[in-house]
């Protein structure tokens, strides 16, 4: 009889915030946009619209704690 193996667990606040691309990138949104809109430059807004590919670092992070993907 063979031992199963433990899986392991998904972060679930990785899962509400981050989705994998089909390259496996990690994507995430902007940051900054809750709330107060009105001092930020329409700069701002305009290039933060949208999901952002995360860096190569924090990519690495993020992948330890969504070991299956999402």
């Amino acid at each position: 009889m063979a031992l199963k193996k433990y899986k392991l667990k998904t972060n679930s606040s990785c899962k509400k915030r981050f989705k994998v691309t089909g390259t496996g990138k990690i994507v995430a949104a902007c940051a900054f946009k809750r709330h107060g809109m009105r001092k930020r430059s329409n700069k701002f807004i305009r290039n933060s619209r949208g999901m952002k590919v995360l860096s190569e670092a924090v990519s690495k992070v993020i992948k330890k704690i969504i070991p299956y993907g999402l």
